[in-house]
């Protein structure tokens, strides 16, 4: 019995002291989740081919795919119907979900069926078409996947065919960019929602625009802009986005539609989701791109209105913009998006929170509804669908690449596993139509292999950001981050901006832009110099000297001339 007590006691004793004797080592573990992303990897990788090789056998060029009737439809007929040369007179197909797909084909290593794809379009693609389009839509889906694909085929990494690409894509852009301009002619600034693509703004078009479809077109356009050196694109998206954040209320709230006409707005109950997503979305992408402080200044001042009023725990109800008062406790799936967000600005605590509360109704209903009353913890009677959406694949890539906790992984593979359980026919992915029955509806949206696809493939297969730096669009576009569009301060300026600011030992050239701050105040001890000040002075609205437009610039100091308001924002003596 002693001898059995004893030998009890070092075994108890082995265990304690030896944790790998029961539990895999840390290398088994490693060994156990890589092996799982990478059968991961291959399982998205045939969802993907398994809807595109549809779409380009059953609906090809054909906008979408309907995978039940193994047919197609022409989505963009109002978004854009654009036509393509060569082809009968009568098709209004753009050949959506090709475009759409692009950057998936590279990210999935599948440059041959890339270059196909982009010659196809650089042959047949034309946007001249007596056509009404959507801008918004417009914008993300066929300007963004363009840009993205033009960016793309000039990567040498790419191994596209010497010489067989010249910048088809990006004239195609251009030409879609130039043809978008007519819509900014506003008293606003604002775009109409709406634009023929051969006419312009039709005479009786619809004023009635929302804040996304207004205020989320910055990427793109900005891109556009870099890479063609015409800067009428950014500007233009860029007025629009200065003018819409001059409606925010005292609150920084902004509201869900509005007059491009009057400025005024029509509906004042605003969220995170549909008609405001992708505006504080494009407010942090567009500063992470462009550098612009502007953008940092007023997604930074929007979020902070966004938790106060918005929030409620890990939900996010919607408010009256002008009070801050609660309006509908709903979920929506396009608030789904909003922790991937919040891992960019580095707010992971609150990202997970929301992100896990998203994941628990998608697990309640095997996908996530269009829209869940949170007040009564039911369904929406009439917005029960699932379209594919990809937001919550987006949050849960973007969480796992902050925490790299195998949780998310777990996450991404109950996504796949229900859509291949739910949503998969023999003829690609349908979209669901009611979530308690798992009806299906005809349908597969180009953002299944725009977005959905990709971010899962991503989660489980990030090799392609390895050594690059990307921003995605809201349609899940990749735009490289390139130091080169990004502002400077440069160390010199036109001399007639200088002022020079004496002390005992030297003259020292100093201007606001290089030493930040304002000419007539004290400057630092070690620059040497001492206070000035004169009669005309009149200091500018912001201590930085940052500025909107020349209503916020002063009269220099030294010069006594008006100060006016650059392109970078900065208040100096630009004008001669």
């Amino acid at each position: 019995m002693l001898l059995s007590r004893s030998y009890g006691a070092w075994l108890v004793l082995f265990l304690l002291i030896s944790p790998a004797f029961i539990a895999p080592s840390m290398s088994q573990l490693d060994s156990h989740w890589a092996a799982k992303k990478r059968y991961m990897r291959e399982k998205v990788r045939k969802m993907f081919y398994h809807a595109y090789e549809n779409y380009m056998k059953h609906a090809f060029p054909h906008d979408e795919l309907k995978p039940l009737t193994k047919s197609f439809t022409d989505s963009l007929s109002e978004l854009g119907n654009l036509k393509l040369q060569h082809l009968p007179r009568n098709y209004n197909g753009s050949a959506l979900t090709l475009i759409e797909s692009l950057s998936s084909l590279v990210i999935m290593g599948n440059n041959t069926e890339f270059e196909r794809a982009v010659t196809w379009l650089s042959e047949n693609l034309t946007f001249n078409i007596d056509a009404r389009i959507n801008l918004f839509e417009c914008n993300i889906r066929v300007l963004g996947g363009l840009i993205s694909a033009h960016i793309l085929a000039t990567d040498s990494t790419n191994r596209l065919v010497q010489g067989c690409y010249k910048n088809q894509l990006l004239n195609l852009a251009e030409d879609l960019g130039r043809r978008f301009l007519p819509a900014f002619d506003t008293p606003t600034g604002l775009p109409y929602a709406w634009v023929n693509l051969k006419y312009g703004v039709m005479e009786d078009e619809t004023p009635e625009t929302s804040t996304s479809g207004c205020g989320s077109l910055i990427l793109e356009m900005g891109a556009l802009s870099r890479l063609t050196g015409d800067p009428r694109y950014e500007s233009a998206a860029l007025r629009a986005l200065r003018k819409l954040w001059s409606m925010r209320s005292s609150l920084n709230l902004l509201g869900t539609t509005l007059d491009v006409t009057t400025g005024e707005w029509i509906e004042y109950s605003s969220g995170i989701g549909a008609g405001v997503d992708s505006f504080y979305e494009y407010l942090c992408k567009a500063y992470i791109l462009f550098g612009k402080e502007d953008y940092w200044r007023m997604f930074h001042s929007a979020y902070l209105a966004v938790q106060k009023y918005f929030r409620h725990g890990p939900w996010y109800h919607e408010a009256d913009m002008r009070t801050g008062k609660a309006t509908y406790w709903q979920l929506t799936s396009l608030q789904a998006f909003w922790p991937g967000l919040q891992v960019l600005v580095g707010d992971i605590g609150a990202a997970n929170s929301s992100h896990r509360e998203f994941f628990y109704v998608w697990k309640k209903f095997g996908v996530i509804p269009e829209r869940y009353l949170l007040d009564h913890q039911m369904l929406h009677p009439t917005e029960k669908y699932y379209p594919l959406r990809p937001e919550l694949a987006e949050s849960t890539f973007y969480l796992y690449q902050a925490t790299k906790d195998p949780w998310y992984i777990q996450v991404g593979e109950s996504i796949v596993n229900s859509l291949n359980l739910y949503t998969k026919v023999k003829g690609g992915f349908a979209s669901v139509r009611d979530v308690t029955t798992m009806q299906l509806e005809d349908h597969q949206h180009s953002f299944f292999l725009a977005e959905t696809c990709k971010y899962l493939y991503l989660l489980f297969d990030d090799s392609f950001l390895v050594d690059r730096n990307y921003i995605f669009t809201t349609e899940g576009h990749p735009l490289p981050i390139l130091s080169s569009w990004h502002e400077r301060l440069p160390a010199a300026y036109i001399p007639t901006n200088w002022t020079y600011a004496k002390s005992e030992q030297q003259t020292r050239r100093a201007s606001a832009m290089s030493l930040q701050v304002c000419p007539a105040i004290a400057l630092r001890s070690g620059y040497g110099v001492q206070q000035v000040e004169s009669a005309c002075h009149i200091p500018d609205s912001r201590a930085d000297h940052r500025c909107f437009g020349d209503e916020e610039c002063g009269i220099d100091s030294s010069t006594c001339r008006r100060r006016s308001c650059s392109m970078a924002g900065y208040c100096g003596l630009w004008i001669q």
